[in-house]
């Protein structure tokens, strides 16, 4: 995925002001204790892009393609019991 994509699918832009190693990664929280999160700028290979992982999950389970997130925020969010 690029950047502009993780952001259209609703992602926010969260920044680590480290002095030495000032980084950023996005994340879109579905609900409390479940969340997705992107890699970081400064762990960005040019043949992987974007991508998204459910956050603190193991096995890692790994999203590289802008359908695939959107289809799956779509499921997820329709599924919230409010």
């Amino acid at each position: 995925m690029t950047e502009k994509e993780v952001q259209l699918l609703g992602f926010e832009k969260q920044v680590e002001d480290d002095p030495q190693f000032p980084f950023y990664y996005y994340s879109y929280k579905v609900v409390d204790g479940f969340e997705l999160i992107s890699n970081a700028n400064d762990e960005l290979k040019e043949d992987e892009g974007w991508y998204v992982d459910f956050f603190e999950s193991d096995p890692i389970i790994r999203f590289h393609k802008f359908e695939e997130v959107q289809s799956l925020i779509n499921l997820l969010e329709k599924r919230v019991i409010k």
